[in-house]
């Protein structure tokens, strides 16, 4: 009977020897991504131990060993964000800003998964958690008894470990690049996070001033876009259309056809074109951030940036449009509810949703109504009917993730109420196969743009309209899983008019003719726009 008592506590000795350091030292396995990560000398582990140690009342113990665990998953959990953000949106999770992104993310993961899977999941997680909690709580208290019990050569053994962490720390030993043997990754990641609120703070007060002064804003309405007086402008965001899309990948031969093919066909039809690139403010996710930046001129690279800007009052291109005569109008297909800012801060007059445009058809995965519809409406019930000069910013939601299913053009005189495309979604594969091969994922996006364009070519040569004034641009680039480990920010930007003089009000910007723009196109930030588009066609 004693052989087995003795087996079973060394057994939990080991057990919880093995939970302890596997706690301190998933962040930085995480963070790497190699097994050697796990050699390596988790200070906070042996600090744990010896302060518990040193505790004489049971219950301070407990709690103390309960505080720690609830760090140590801390940082696991916050490494977990940051490589799964750094994969899909190119940076790491805010602990400041981030929320409303995760928030976001959970409905990608729904559309992925099914909404049935995607809570599973949540509460997995969860419960993962508060088990791992009570696991290294449990084996902190463990071993600090040991420790009490064996108190001298405790002592002998923490001090040659903490003396051999300081000589290793000293050195920078590594076994895995950026990850040094002398390990103290909660450390890092609390002052990663302090790091993340002072700079929160900085970058609010930055916003504040930049929107103090704006000369646009204190422009009269006579010297606000006199150039494009009676045209009807689109400012149409195309989701996820980033550089990749059109340049030395596996999927962008197809896209590149599309456009060329785009190019003869506008150009039979009058119209002309000007392309180039801008970088964008934000990368894989996260539109908003985009489509502020582009709005206001100012970069708009976190959500923090984002609520302040938007609870001010800095004025817009929607602002811009409006002071000078233009109704306004914006339309987020994807959304199922109001949209407090378009009022508040950008000013639209008009707010069009999937709810509030009578479709009746099928969604496709994240995008609940196809592109082409999205066109034929605003055709039918904006542009055909007599109307003050419009301006609208519309996002085109077809080639948002996963990418699957997708829709395919339907002749215009059957668009309908959308019905038409019933049939559509299940001609398709679902994301929880597609996801499965990360070139099958590549194959689709290509496709998704494919589509997105088409559709686009397709709405102007139907609907020839020689006072329609078109900005077409992508929001970000996609995720990592199609734009590959550390693509750049840039997208695609066009200005398509069949008015001559449209077009050469920007002959200054050098931008190429058509819709493809090659690699020496010239690149400019997403906040640049603004002073530029009011500057070449404003008094």
């Amino acid at each position: 009977m004693t052989n087995i008592r003795t087996v079973r506590a060394r057994i939990a000795t080991g057990l919880s020897i093995v939970v302890l350091f596997l706690a301190a030292l998933a962040p930085g396995l995480i963070d790497s991504g190699s097994a050697l990560a796990l050699i390596r000398v988790p200070l906070e582990a042996v600090l744990a131990l010896a302060v518990l140690a040193l505790l004489p009342w049971r219950t301070a113990r407990v709690i103390v060993a309960g505080l720690c665990a609830l760090l140590f998953v801390s940082a696991t959990l916050n490494a977990a964000l940051d490589r799964g953000f750094t994969v899909t949106v190119g940076q790491p999770f805010n602990v400041v800003t981030g929320w409303p992104e995760l928030v976001d993310a959970y409905g990608v993961l729904s559309d992925s998964t099914g909404p049935v899977a995607a809570p599973a999941i949540v509460v997995l997680v969860i419960a993962a958690a508060a088990g791992c909690v009570v696991a290294v709580a449990a084996s902190l208290l463990h071993l600090a008894g040991l420790i009490r019990r064996h108190r001298r050569r405790a002592l002998i053994g923490s001090t040659a470990v903490i003396a051999g962490w300081v000589v290793l720390a000293l050195t920078g030993a590594q076994l895995v690049r950026g990850e040094p043997i002398a390990a103290s990754d909660t450390v890092t990641a609390a002052v990663a996070t302090a790091d993340q609120v002072s700079a929160a703070e900085r970058d609010q007060a930055a916003i504040r001033r930049a929107g103090s002064s704006d000369q646009y804003a204190q422009l009269p309405a006579s010297d606000l876009l006199t150039k494009l007086k009676g045209k009807d402008v689109i400012v149409a965001f195309i989701e996820s259309y980033g550089q990749v899309a059109v340049q030395n990948t596996s999927y962008s031969a197809g896209v590149d056809a599309v456009l060329r093919q785009g190019n003869t066909d506008l150009a039979a039809h009058g119209y002309s074109e000007r392309s180039a690139f801008l970088t964008s403010s934000t990368f894989g996710g996260i539109s908003w951030l985009a489509h502020s930046t582009l709005q206001t001129g100012l970069w708009i690279d976190s959500q923090l940036k984002y609520d302040t800007v938007t609870k001010g009052s800095r004025f817009t291109l929607s602002d811009a449009f409006r002071k000078a005569g233009w109704q306004t109008l914006s339309d987020v297909p994807s959304d199922t509810k109001p949209w407090p800012v378009g009022r508040s801060f950008y000013h639209f007059g008009t707010e069009l949703n999937a709810l509030n445009v009578g479709y009746k058809g099928p969604a496709f995965s994240y995008a609940r109504i196809p592109d082409q519809y999205t066109w034929a409406y605003l055709q039918q019930h904006e542009l055909a009917q007599p109307h003050k000069p419009l301006m609208a910013e519309i996002d085109f939601v077809s080639s948002h993730t996963p990418w699957t299913p997708l829709p395919h053009l339907v002749p215009w005189s059957s668009v309908g109420d959308g019905s038409v495309f019933d049939p559509q979604p299940a001609q398709g594969l679902s994301p929880s196969v597609v996801w499965q091969d990360p070139r099958h994922v590549q194959q689709l996006y290509g496709q998704s743009i494919e589509y997105t364009m088409s559709s686009l070519f397709s709405f102007l040569t139907t609907f020839d309209d020689p006072n329609l004034v078109l900005v077409v641009l992508g929001d970000h680039q996609p995720a990592a899983v199609v734009s590959g480990t550390g693509a750049n920010h840039n997208v695609p930007i066009s200005i398509i008019s069949k008015d001559s003089r449209v077009i050469d009000r920007i002959s200054s910007w050098n931008w190429e003719p058509g819709m493809l723009p090659s690699p020496s196109a010239p690149v400019w930030r997403m906040d640049a726009f603004r002073d530029h588009f009011l500057s070449a066609y404003g008094r």
